[in-house]
């Protein structure tokens, strides 16, 4: 998820509206996929040019646009206008580096969102999701192609629960609620980090182990910039007066409301948690280096007085009492055992040792 700033400094000097991909590449090719459904009636097809998605503007089915793939900026040029999309909407859809938000222009809603996902190597991945609700279509855009919104397709071609019953905007909601749910699942893994992590804590702290605890800081910052504008989004859009959000929708989008005060409130707690186990390595580290320097002190404190009777003998006075007595040697390195076993067992009874 450790996302670097974009490249803005490709739009510098270009007047508002300027249609530049800011953003990686991340396929060879965009990709245009049609779902249009309702009760009776089912299609799925691939297209190669935008100019075939624009029979479905004016239909009385529901059309699921669904483009993988930003940088091809004269496609995505082509379909906004002829949907009628404020060439300031797309040059947000080309920026990927926007904040979530939802701006009604009354004839659509033009929706950004943040998804995560894990790429399959135990590594979690951010991707801006932008989404354009009109009356009959949805028409989302992707930057690749990562599996999130199949599950919607899989409702659709089985026609399970009230999405073929009901509208665009319940589309809308299912792609929103499937990005939510997202979260959850990194989360989770996410936790189960965290808990080892307090674990290796507790047992054997490392350099390695507040490397580990910076770098899910850093995932924590990155989801909470996505998450708490996701929540003014989602209740923009079931709070707002558009027309294209029936009310019979609006109470689904409610719970994904609530799902998301539940990821931010699980993202707050493992901020704090990181916070305090960066606390503990660090004081689990000063009293380690505390019990090292008690250690070096005792055997410090014990050896200056055996220095003490060491320099006294190591005098070359001619006439010290001591240095002519044949057990003179022996005498000394008695007494210096006698002092150090007693200072030890004076430490002891402190509780120094």
């Amino acid at each position: 998820m450790t996302k670097t700033t974009d490249k803005r400094s490709k739009k510098a000097g270009l007047p508002p509206g300027s249609l530049v991909h800011v953003g990686k590449r991340k396929l060879e090719k965009a990709r245009i996929t049609i779902v249009d459904y309702d009760q009776e009636h089912l299609e799925e097809r691939e297209v190669q040019k935008a100019e075939e998605c624009f029979p479905f503007k004016e239909t009385s089915t529901v059309t699921w646009i669904n483009i993988s793939g930003l940088h091809d900026v004269e496609m995505i040029e082509k379909l906004g206008a002829h949907f009628d999309l404020h060439p300031l909407i797309l040059e947000d859809i080309l920026n990927t580096g926007q904040r979530p938000k939802m701006e009604d222009f009354g004839n659509y809603i033009y929706l950004v969102l943040k998804m995560l996902y894990s790429d399959g190597k135990d590594t979690e991945k951010m991707e801006q999701v932008s989404l354009i609700l009109g009356s009959n279509f949805v028409i989302s855009f992707l930057e690749s192609e990562n599996g999130i919104f199949e599950h919607v397709k899989n409702r659709i071609w089985k026609g399970k629960g009230r999405i073929r019953k009901l509208g665009s905007d319940y589309l809308a909601y299912a792609l929103i609620d499937a990005i939510v749910d997202s979260y959850f699942f990194i989360l989770e893994k996410l936790g189960e980090k965290i808990e080892l992590l307090e674990v290796e804590l507790l047992s054997h702290p490392s350099t390695k182990t507040l490397e580990q605890i910076h770098h899910l800081k850093r995932e924590m910052i990155h989801l909470r910039k996505s998450v708490w504008p996701l929540r003014e989004v989602i209740s923009c859009l079931e709070r707002g007066e558009s027309s294209l959000v029936k009310e019979t929708t609006s109470i689904f989008l409610k719970d994904v409301y609530d799902h998301t005060i539940q990821v931010i409130d699980t993202v707050e707690t493992f901020r704090d948690m990181l916070s305090g186990m960066l606390e503990t390595y660090l004081s689990s580290v000063s009293n380690r280096m505390n019990e090292v320097i008690k250690m070096l002190t005792i055997i410090a404190t014990i050896f200056i007085p055996l220095t003490f009777i060491v320099g006294v003998y190591g005098m070359n006075f001619r006439f010290m009492p001591e240095l002519g007595w044949r057990w003179g040697y022996f005498v000394v390195w008695a007494v210096m055992a006698v002092v150090a076993f007693f200072m030890v067992i004076y430490f002891k009874k402190k509780k120094w040792l």
